[in-house]
Order: structure tokens, then sequence, then C-alpha cells
């Protein structure tokens, strides 16, 4: 696939996107948050990719969505649908069955910080910022500056960063549990690699259900997400080998509905009109 507005590589079961508009500090232009949906589409549907990194050509990684051309996104149902749109691109980047890294160094404020909160891991070099300055642009968030910032950082400092419109160090977002590491300003790439390296090793099939189980368990009641815990350890044992459960129909059910054999014929005969009166 052609793109103009960023660089999209895969290496080693590793997909590479690089926005691309050092000019303008990797605005998200309409054309380039188009494309960064098509990239994350292509990784979505690979099953031999197992890792997505993300970052910014230049010495920025970005600076949100291109104020100059909001006066084109038209009425307020346009600027609804358009929010939407990219809560489903944050939505989409966080849900991926790989594991993703925001390799960050320069300004990552707006939308870019918010693609930050949307990845698994976060890098920053020393002198990485970040912030939500949308409020001195008469604007407010859209695609989790409100919504993932609150539930990463708390109530009370989500409303700091966003009422305040304050630029952080990138020391504090480690701090604040918004990123993950901070490292000198030559050693990004080799850090990445670094990261990469200890999650090749890993059952990658244990990372799926790990960063499933995480990312659905916060979001609801303790007892719940211990639902979540409990399945997704039983389905570790069944692809770890220890699948046969002995009163379990090991497929016979699938089998017998495709056949139509005594099993189906004699489970639906029981309960096709149990208690239908």
């Amino acid at each position: 696939m052609k793109f103009e507005q960023l660089i999209y590589q895969e290496t080693d079961k590793v997909a590479w996107i690089t926005l691309n508009r050092p000019e303008v500090m990797n605005a998200l232009s309409m054309r380039l948050s188009d494309e960064l949906v098509e990239a994350i589409e292509l990784v979505r549907q690979s099953t031999k990719l197992k890792f997505l990194v993300i970052k910014g050509a230049g010495n920025n990684f970005c600076v949100g969505d291109d104020i100059t051309e909001m006066i084109k996104w038209g009425d307020a149902n346009d600027i609804m649908r358009r929010v939407r749109y990219y809560q489903n691109m944050a939505n989409q980047l966080e849900e991926l069955d790989k594991i993703t890294i925001a390799a960050v160094d320069g300004y990552a404020v707006g939308g870019g910080l918010e693609i930050t909160m949307a990845c698994d891991f976060v890098i920053a070099t020393e002198r990485a910022k970040w912030g939500m300055p949308e409020v001195d642009v008469g604007i407010t968030p859209g695609w989790g500056g409100t919504t993932r910032l609150a539930r990463l950082i708390g109530r009370r400092r989500a409303k700091e960063i966003n009422l305040i419109g304050a630029i952080h160090t990138a020391r504090r977002a480690v701090d604040w549990n918004l990123w993950n590491r901070v490292v000198p300003n030559d050693q990004l790439d080799a850090e990445v690699e670094r990261l990469l390296e200890v999650l090749r090793s890993k059952n990658q099939q244990g990372l799926r259900q790990l960063k499933f189980i995480i990312n659905r368990g916060v979001e609801c009641d303790l007892y719940t997400a211990q639902g979540f815990e409990a399945l997704s350890a039983s389905l570790t044992g069944a692809v770890s080998g220890m699948w046969r459960i002995r009163d379990a129909d090991r497929g016979k059910g699938v089998m017998g509905f495709t056949s139509k054999d005594g099993l189906w014929k004699t489970r639906r005969r029981l309960a096709k009109n149990f208690w239908t009166d």
C-alpha cells in the first residue's frame, strides 16, 4: 500500500509506523490520520506480525491534530463523526493482538499523546515533552485526552493536565505512570530493540492473553476481571496441551450437528419443546 505522509515497514515480525511530516512536527493532517488508520488495519489483519512500533520522523513524535485543517472538518455533526473516527482508530490500536510500543522523541502533545496512551509500552527520550494544550485553542480532546488519561493518571491530575495545558517533562510522565521509561536522547532506538528482544523470547499466546485480560479487566469490577483471569488460565492450559476434559464434547457437538447424528438428535429431542407450554 502506498503512503504519502507516513512510512510503513515490516521487519522480523515487527511493523514500524513512522509519522512523516517533520516540517510540522508530524501534526496529524486528515490525510495522515487516514493513512494511520489504514496502516493499523494492515497490522490488525496480519497473523505474521507480533509487534508494532510507532515513532515520528525528525526530532518529534507528534503534536496532535493539524489545527490549520480543522476548518475543513465541517459542521458540528461532521466534527462529531471525525472525532468518533479518531476514537475508533485509537480503540483499534489499543485492541491489536500485537504488542505495541510508542517510541517518543521531542513533543507528544494532544493527539500525539493520545496515540501513546493507546500503546502497551512508551519509551521516551530525556528531551521528550508531553501535554494536552487544546484548552488554549478553545477546543477539547476527542480520543483519549480526558478518558484514557484519567484512567492512567487519575481524575485529579487529568484535570490539571487538561485545564491548565502545561507542557511536562518525560520524567514526570514516568513518575505519573503515563509512560514506561526515559532514556538518553541517543538511546531511543537501542532501547526499543532491547525491549523487542525481551518480548520476542516470550510465549506469544501468553502475551496476547495477558494484554487482553489486563485491558478488559481494568474497565470492570473485580469479580468480572477475575473471571477473565480464570478463563485465561484455562486457555493457557489448553494451548499448552492440557485440553482434554473428560466430560467435554471435544468437538462431537459440532460434528454431530453437521452429520445430524444420534447425539444431536437426542439432545434436540429432549430440549426442543421443554417448558415451552
